[in-house]
């Protein structure tokens, strides 16, 4: 049996030819050409990263803030509803929606901070009761305050006529 002739492919491939199409001489020569082509602009992406970065910064925690806030609205609020549910019902003793408040505050963690200064406020007519809970969010950002403010509204629970 003869031995087959030798094509190109079954050559060793010499140290200055490229191996194909895309051997590794081929992408060595690309990459060594843009460097090349390139060299006024070495560095610029640090230097425009650092530029950039502290807008980025900024955005970054201003948004955490905002979710925060957000945050502590519904807490105060979800506070507020909870001290007028237990202040409407009936024959209710005069604290129970300020009480319910502050138990409701109390476990609900520190996304609202300073809430205890005056404290939740119910006040109760004969057809409504309004709670009132304030306080400030937490700040992720140093010196920035955010007031947080909610009110809720519901109806006694009384006997009518009619």
């Amino acid at each position: 049996m003869s031995r087959p002739d030798r094509t190109d492919r079954s050559r060793p491939a010499s140290a200055d030819r490229s191996t194909g199409r895309g051997g590794p001489g081929r992408i060595t020569a690309v990459v060594r050409a843009r460097l090349a082509a390139d060299g006024a602009e070495r560095g610029a992406n640090p230097v425009e990263l650092a530029v950039v970065m502290p807008a980025i910064l900024v955005l970054l925690f201003g948004s955490i803030q905002l979710g925060v806030w957000f945050v502590a609205r519904a807490t105060a609020l979800n506070a507020a509803q909870s001290g007028v549910n237990a202040q409407r019902v009936f024959k209710a003793p005069s604290g129970a929606g300020r009480d319910r408040a502050t138990r409701f505050l109390s476990a609900s963690g520190d996304w609202l901070v300073d809430w205890r200064n005056p404290g939740p406020t119910c006040t109760r007519t004969a057809t409504e009761v309004t709670c009132t809970v304030s306080g400030r969010s937490l700040s992720v950002i140093p010196g920035v305050d955010f007031r947080v403010r909610q009110t809720a509204h519901g109806p006694v629970e009384r006997w009518t006529t009619g």
